[in-house]
């Protein structure tokens, strides 16, 4: 007996049911690399996930919002490629990788970011990453980094390898530190200026050369390099 031609709601449905399939539950080639992905954004993660998925060589295992959550599925299931976002909602991507470090853990971590400037390269190298790669940039990077860092070959832009020595947070001139340390206290402008007995003005301009100098684009990234530097002292 002939089958009865499909209506077209059983048709999309059916349509649905396909393309909702998660990445991770799709089959997958053999000796594919495991990813896991962590990124505060839900647009992010989704999109990297079928985008990764699509190559054939990764097998997509779970997508995560924070760094906590990353870390321990690192310790219980083997992760072989990590891919994490620099600012998480629960720490940053420094602390994911100096976790993923104490720990021993075998994961190797790809730092997908917005934030391009030096003093996160440098924060990433010299934590433990094994690539970053910039969300600027052809999301076909990103693959090459990952299939680069799979294959044992870190995968990390130019970045002067001398400075990694060194720490910007050594050559601050007086004025600098007491900056520094009001940040990391959470004060204001306006309280800084207050405390130091200078214009709201001029704590702009000092802090603006500040972030350049140690490589910060904002107030929160001088912040947490300023207090990991505290911490590893």
């Amino acid at each position: 007996m002939q089958a009865r031609p499909q209506t077209y709601a059983q048709s999309a449905l059916q349509d649905v049911t396909e393309v909702a399939i998660p990445p991770r539950d799709r089959p997958v080639q053999k000796n594919t690399a495991k990813i896991a992905i962590a990124d505060k954004n839900p647009i992010v993660r989704a999109g990297l996930s079928d985008y990764i998925a699509r190559d054939g060589r990764f097998d997509i295992r779970e997508l995560l919002s924070g760094g906590a959550e990353f870390i321990a599925l690192c310790e219980r299931t083997k992760i072989d490629v990590g891919v994490i976002g620099w600012g998480l909602p629960d720490m940053t991507g420094g602390d994911v990788l100096r976790a993923i470090k104490r720990r021993g853990l075998p994961t190797r971590v790809v730092v997908y970011t917005g934030d391009y400037s030096p003093g996160v390269l440098r924060e990433a190298v010299k934590s433990g990453a094994w690539g970053v790669a910039s969300k600027a940039d052809d999301p076909a990077v990103l693959i090459e980094t990952l299939a680069s860092v799979r294959a044992g070959r870190m995968s990390i832009p130019y970045i002067d390898i001398s400075q990694l020595a060194t720490d910007p947070l050594e050559n601050l001139t007086v004025r600098e530190q007491e900056l520094m340390h009001a940040l990391s206290k959470g004060w204001t402008n306006e309280q800084i200026a207050s405390r130091i007995g200078i214009s709201r003005n001029t704590v702009k301009y000092h802090l603006k050369n500040l972030y350049e100098k140690i490589g910060a684009s904002n107030r929160a990234q001088a912040v947490a390099m300023y207090l990991s530097n505290s911490t590893n002292r």
